[in-house]
This record gives C-alpha cells, structure tokens and sequence, in this order.
C-alpha cells in the first residue's frame, strides 16, 4: 500500500487523499479548503495521471470533503464514486449552492476561474454515484465480494452528520482504515459512531479536537442543560438569541436540542429562524427519519419547529426580533453569510446575546468573537467598519467530532502498525502525534506531508 496526502495545506481544509492498493488507485474524499478563494482552495491533484483512479469514496457530505469532487470527477469521468443514499442526496444540495456561492463571488471578489464548476458539471458528476449501505463489502466495481484477491470497501456509521462513514478497505490480508470525520458519542439526533475494534493494519484518523481538553467532569446531559439555562434566560428577559450554526449538521441538532427544550415547556412557540439551505438540507433529514441511523426517528423537525426563512436578501434588512432565535449559517461566520451579516446588527448591543455551539476555524470571524473581551473592536467584514464588542457572548460544546482523548483510546485499542494524523491544526496534530507515540510503542505516527508518498508496507 501507498499513500499521499493531496491537502494543499495543513489544518481542516481540502481533504483528499489517495491511496494505492493492489495495483489499484482510490481517492478518499475531496474537499475544497472553505477559507481560501479560487483554484487554491482545491487538492493538489497535479500528481495524479489523469484517468488513473480507479474509485472515488466519499465520507461525508460537509464542503471540506466534497466541495471539489466536481473539478475531480471531470478529470475522471469513467470513474465510480462511492458514499452512502443520505450523502448523495445532501451532497446534490450542497454542490448546487456551492455552484451559486462561487457564481457570486466571481464579481465580488473578481475570480474569474470561478465557478470552478457548473450546475451541469454537477449534474454530470452525479451520474457517477453508487449508493452503499453500511457493512456491505464491496469491491471497486461496486459488487458484493468477500475474495481476498479484490480491494474491497465497507461503510461503517461514523456519528458526525447523517450519512457519514469510517471506510475500510481490505486486500490480501491487510485494511486499511479511514475515520472520516468521527463522533462516538451520541448528539441530539445521531448516534455515536460504529467502528471496527480490531483487525486494522493502518489507520487514517481526524485530529480536529487535538488541541481541546476535556473538561473534568464534562457530560453532554450537563452541557444541555446549562444550553437550555442560558436560552430559556436570555427568552424570558426579553432578549434575542443567535446561534451560528452550519447548514449541514449543527442546524439540525440545534433545532432537536430546541425541540426537547419545547417539549420540557422550556421555551414556548418563540419564533425560530434559519436560512434557506438549512432547510433544504432538513428536509433530508426528515425524509430519512426513519431509514437511517439516528435518534428519534419519529421527529419531523420541519413539522414540529415550524421555522421561518430568512434569505439572502431579506437579512441586509431584517432588525433582531425580541424573543425569538437565529439560527443561521455559517458557523464560521464567514464573510457574506447570514450569520455574519446579523451579527454585525448585534455584537455592539448590550441586550443581544450570541450563542457559540461547536468549532471556530482560528482564522475565522467566529474565533475572533469567541477570543475577543468586552469592549475589544471587532471586524467582521472588511468592507465594514470595527464594532465594539457588547453583546452576551456564551460558548457550549456540541462538536460532531469526537474528544481528542476518546479518540486517542480507539488508536490504542486498534493498536495498528502505521497511524497517518489529517485534518487538525498543528497543535491538534502535535497533540496526538505525542500521545500516541507515548502509548503505542510499536507504532509509526505520521503526519503527511502534502504530496510526499508514504509506504505503508
């Protein structure tokens, strides 16, 4: 087996990697990097021989894993690509306004390569998807095989978003596996992740939460419940609750928490806003309540939330309503997003509060709000002036990834020969790079670098 490492750049970025087994050529996902502009934001594929791969798998549907699976599946167009039926429908949404970001920012930002590629390009793409289910060995043609002569993948449940999944791949008495990006612990709506125990010769593994301590005594039910302490507060004084969240995911499980919240008569009919992809994506979620793997399979959370819209061009000039929740997209708060563009209407108001439920790049507007102390001038838009920080700024825990220390202890109990540390910022990956080399003696650790081939024979 060989691997490299086609992420331009260090961190949560352009994830896609290739890795070479029984002559065979396979590319694990393929991502575009959300904080850079142009082709730079794409993997390095200049490596690769165009025609050469033999599949394409797809973890999971979230932009840093899918958002350049167009540029690639041009340059391979007999080639199949494998995910799961949740993946291939959210992943269908997520190009398709991906297709429309990037038509927009081609004038605001003058990028003329932009649109990297078309809503025809992404039709095209499509047509090359093979749905998988979970534990379901198959090779690269797509059949059911168990013969040790072919390289074989199996999906198995991941707990990051719907449709997500660890890969395993096999051949000649050695696997290899891809965590993807993982959640063992349950969330609101999905259940922790699924993973094999044993039986990994090589391991690919996420890093996102390396540099993030668990606090002693932490628990998800405590963390609910200081959630649902600081939203019934700030509802019941009057106040305005925005929750950045993304499209894909976060919104979701925001929306359950707050369902459990209403059901507990902790909060009453309020007034709760999301943006239009949100509910696009809900609408998958809603339609698979009950086939795919999740709690609380009977709730429509379209149905029972009943959420208002807010588009584009209604939030440059929508005002905070009084008691009544924002839960907008980008998580990040990048620039020209919902979130981004609200916030700028709140940060500097003392009655506002502004609630933080899962990772902040540290580059991005979000990390800058959550660092920041009262009073400290803010930029969230460049084309905008500073704002004094003073709103009510609280963060809560819900990642969809994993702890770093959860996640240590399945690389010691897989105790594999060679471990490869991805998506995570340098000290993410020093974190782990140190911890594993201090419990797992007969192990290699690596941190790849981009486009350098690593035997892992």
């Amino acid at each position: 087996m060989e691997f490299v490492n086609l992420t331009r750049h260090l961190g949560i970025a352009s994830n896609c990697y290739w890795l070479r087994v029984g002559g065979k050529n396979i590319i694990l996902d393929a991502g575009a990097d959300p904080k850079i502009d142009g082709l730079g934001a794409t993997p390095h594929l200049a490596g690769l021989p165009e025609g050469c791969v033999d599949a394409i798998i797809i973890t999971h549907a979230h932009q840093d894993h899918i958002g350049s699976l167009p540029v690639l599946t041009r340059r391979e167009p007999q080639c199949p690509v494998f995910m799961t039926s949740e993946t291939a429908t959210i992943a269908d949404i997520m190009l398709h306004n991906s297709v429309n970001v990037m038509t927009r920012q081609r004038d605001e930002l003058n990028l003329m390569e932009y649109p990297l590629y078309t809503h025809r390009g992404v039709d095209l793409c499509r047509q090359a998807w093979v749905p998988c289910r979970l534990r379901e060995r198959r090779n690269l043609a797509g059949e059911l095989s168990e013969l040790e002569s072919d390289v074989t993948f199996e999906f198995y449940h991941s707990g990051h978003i719907l449709g997500s999944v660890g890969v395993l791949i096999r051949h000649a008495g050695k696997s290899f596996f891809y965590t993807g990006d993982v959640n063992f612990e349950s969330q609101t709506i999905m259940t922790g992740a699924d993973f094999p125990e044993g039986g990994v010769d090589y391991l690919l593994m996420e890093t996102t939460r390396g540099d993030s301590p668990t606090p002693v005594g932490f628990s998800r039910a405590n963390e609910e419940e200081r959630f649902s302490r600081a939203v019934s507060s700030a509802i019941a004084n009057g106040g305005t609750v925005t929750i950045p969240v993304f499209a894909l995911g976060k919104t979701q499980e925001v929306l359950a928490l707050l369902w459990k919240m209403r059901l507990r008569g902790e909060i009453g009919n309020i007034p709760i806003y999301i943006g239009g992809l949100s509910v696009k994506v809900t609408m998958v979620y809603d339609a698979t309540a009950t086939t795919s793997v999740r709690n609380h399979s009977e709730l429509q959370l379209l149905q029972e939330m009943a959420p208002y819209v807010l588009s584009g061009r209604e939030i440059e000039s929508v005002q905070p309503r009084k008691r009544a929740i924002y839960a907008l997209s980008s998580g990040m708060m990048t620039e020209h997003t919902l979130s981004n563009i609200l916030a700028r209407r709140i940060i500097g108001d003392s009655s506002q509060h502004l609630f933080f439920v899962g990772y902040s790049d540290p580059d991005s507007p979000s990390a800058l709000i959550r660092k920041a102390s009262p009073g400290d001038e803010i930029i969230l838009d460049k084309n905008h002036p500073a704002i004094p920080l003073q709103c009510d700024v609280r963060e809560f825990s819900f990642s969809a990834h994993t702890n770093r220390e959860t996640l240590r202890n399945y690389a010691i109990l897989l105790r594999p020969s060679k471990v490869l540390l991805v998506h995570g910022d340098r000290p993410a990956l020093d974190w782990f790079q140190l911890a594993l080399f201090r419990e797992l003696g007969g192990t290699e650790v690596i941190v790849p670098e981009s486009g350098r081939k690593y035997s892992l024979e």
